[in-house]
């Protein structure tokens, strides 16, 4: 059965990049053909949900591959790496975004309002076609909800160019199209500055956003036999997956094994930590360690 899940996740996620590329394309097309900004920005937009679903398929591909002498951890990082770069990539395009649609407030051109519409509804469907397909895998792993995340967002950035472009159509007020582009270009910022923020902590080995150290302390320190445990660290290897590590003072009333087996039991079930490393000590040696 998780055979058959995972392939099934594998076809959804195959799916949606096909339809989201095709998509990033067309709108990037019937924006220069337009005139229409607001377009141009969409594509861009979508072309973080393809960024985004290439990264859930290579993470699920690089995950498998085993680690080496070289790389005792594996290649899990990769997927922060990749995501870093992309979220780079995504300022830039918003810095010339935010360039042509201060231009086109003052001096808005026409756009072809007709070809707008058709244009920006055909995305409309597409959005809501890749985020029906994903949205019975998002339970599945916190990789498969970003992408689902990120396909929901492009679904409110095609309302507001089909908006824009309805406005046009009715009105003849053509600076809608520079506004909706504004408006998508915020939505592209907060997504790809959470990715470059999220990709920042994990490479710089920050604490889980999920993890309560002084908690996590206290619950080790609980376990019976325990005196005491410090230089406790703990780090994302990748997206979903964390490890840890710590001493620990053992007062020798119960089996070591036991001790530890309880500690990555701990770890597991409450904070989601499924690589753990304690090192046992009979006696303090928190002096002789440097300090942090």
């Amino acid at each position: 059965m998780e055979e058959r899940n995972t392939a099934r996740e594998l076809g959804a996620l195959r799916t949606a990049l096909f339809a989201s590329s095709l998509l990033c394309v067309g709108e990037l097309a019937g924006g220069y053909a337009t005139n229409s900004l607001a377009l141009i920005t969409d594509a861009a937009h979508v072309f973080t949900d393809v960024a985004a679903l290439a990264l859930t398929l290579f993470a699920l591909w690089i995950c498998s591959r085993p680690a080496s002498e070289s790389k005792t951890f594996g290649y899990h990082r990769a997927e922060i790496l990749a995501a870093l770069v992309n979220g780079v990539v995504l300022w830039l395009v918003i810095a010339f975004i935010a360039a042509e649609a201060w231009r086109r407030l003052h001096d808005p051109p026409v756009v072809a309002e007709r070809g707008m519409v058709a244009v920006a509804g055909a995305a409309l469907a597409v959005n809501a076609f890749v985020a029906l397909r994903l949205r019975e895998h998002q339970d599945r792993s916190l990789n498969l909800r970003g992408a689902y995340l990120h396909v929901l967002s492009d679904l409110l950035g095609s309302v507001g160019a089909l908006a824009a472009a309805l406005v046009i159509l009715l009105t003849h007020w053509y600076a809608a199209d520079a506004l909706a582009s504004v408006v998508i270009a915020v939505l592209i910022l907060v997504s790809s500055w959470n990715l470059v923020r999220e990709a920042v902590d994990v490479l710089m080995e920050a604490v889980p956003a999920h993890v309560d150290v002084e908690v996590l302390q206290q619950a080790l320190e609980r376990v019976p036999g325990t005196g005491e445990v410090h230089d406790l660290h703990v780090w994302t290897l990748t997206t979903g997956r964390y490890a840890l590590s710590a001493h620990a003072v053992v007062t020798g009333a119960v089996d070591d094994d036991f001790l530890l087996a309880r500690m990555a039991e701990i770890c597991a079930r409450e904070f989601k930590i499924d690589h753990v490393t304690i090192q046992i000590e009979h006696e303090s040696r928190r002096a002789a360690e440097p300090a942090h």
